[in-house]
């Protein structure tokens, strides 16, 4: 089974995320930032996952483009939808059906919500102060959760049949 995960960088989360679903996923696994490659002909592959973190509620503008462009090669592909967010849950969920159109989430085999990480040591000064005052950092501890990523990968890794 050939696998395309494509996705949109602008957070370490985001590439985090990818590289941990990439090592739990079998097959031949492709990633493509679509930030720095152009999007791949979807006919060579079986399962494309799509990702992104989140920006004021929405996905990238690249994710978005490719989403809406590519709609019709989706149809035939196990599809998988994720994003990478810093709010709570419930605010999380409402983003995340926000995020993609609603054709693509009735398409998904699966969608889940990574919680996104900060890492201080790779922010600059001026972020690291402007993420002191957001409230959710003060309210979460947001560290990479690992959990939420196997049962994403474990539902990816599933076969579906219509008969069973």
């Amino acid at each position: 089974m050939k696998t395309a995960i494509i996705y949109a960088k602008s957070q370490h989360c985001t590439e985090k995320a990818v590289h941990e679903l990439m090592s739990r996923l079998s097959g031949d696994i492709e990633l493509i930032d679509l930030r720095h490659q152009s999007p791949p002909n979807l006919d060579q592959f079986d399962r494309i996952i799509i990702g992104s973190s989140l920006r004021r509620g929405k996905v990238q503008k690249e994710i978005q483009e490719f989403s809406k462009s590519n709609f019709s090669a989706l149809q035939s592909k196990q599809i998988g939808l994720f994003v990478c967010s810093f709010n709570k849950p419930e605010i999380a969920r409402g983003e995340m059906l926000k995020a993609y159109p609603e054709e693509l989430h009735q398409l998904a085999k699966t969608e889940a919500i990574f919680k996104a990480e900060l890492n201080a040591e790779k922010m600059n000064l001026l972020k690291k102060m402007l993420v002191k005052r957001l409230p959710q950092v003060v309210q979460n501890d947001l560290k990479f959760d690992d959990q939420s990523i196997d049962k994403f990968a474990n539902r990816m890794e599933r076969t579906y049949s219509p008969f069973m």
